[in-house]
């Protein structure tokens, strides 16, 4: 049985994405596979992910783009509390994904309660998707811890992220988290090397 579940965003996670060589590195990690990637109906991704949660006995998440506003509508579902942690990198804004993705249909609202799990948000400071400055606010809303890495653009294959060592490493922070050691709130920095600075809200 998984103890972690990838959620692909829009289009999904093709072969090189970084969430594939996850799924490969990690045997205990499991792609949550949705019928259509192109044409997201987020009422039937919610119940195919809540299905997987449902069948664990509790579970981490590793969510990219459209993915962690998947994972952050769990925020008010009945298995919230099968969710130990999530890793939530690249969120979308809505407004900016349906101006790079026209005709696509999206949710109606960004999800804004806050998360009743330990999570933490990476993000470049130039993705297309989501300004960083609304991020920030995002990740207030949400709860969760904020870092950034520069200029990673979408973390996505286009912007030179395949197999993501470092991402590994923030997952098992998130874990430590989860284990009851204490949060440190703000924006971080991290460095190639992995090296953190806090940057208060």
């Amino acid at each position: 049985m998984p103890d972690t579940l990838i959620l692909p965003g829009l289009n999904g996670s093709g072969e090189n994405h970084w969430q594939q060589h996850w799924a490969r590195d990690h045997p205990s990690s499991m792609v949550v596979e949705q019928e259509n990637w192109v044409q997201p109906d987020f009422d039937v991704w919610r119940v195919r992910l809540a299905a997987a949660i449902s069948a664990s006995d509790g579970v981490w998440l590793v969510a990219h783009s459209l993915g962690c506003l998947l994972a952050a509508q769990l925020a008010t579902s009945a298995v919230a509390h099968k969710v130990r942690g999530a890793l939530l990198v690249a969120p979308c804004d809505l407004e900016a994904t349906a101006r790079l993705h026209p005709g696509v249909v999206l949710p109606l609202a960004m999800p804004l309660r806050r998360l009743p799990f330990p999570s933490i948000i990476v993000a470049g400071l130039n993705d297309p998707y989501m300004p960083f400055d609304t991020l920030r606010h995002v990740a207030a809303d949400w709860g969760s811890d904020l870092v950034e890495i520069g200029a990673a653009g979408h973390i996505n294959v286009a912007s030179g992220f395949g197999r993501w060592t470092n991402g590994y490493e923030i997952f098992e922070r998130l874990k430590r988290m989860d284990a009851g050691q204490p949060r440190r709130s703000g924006t971080e920095s991290a460095s190639q090397e992995g090296c953190y600075t806090v940057w208060p809200y």
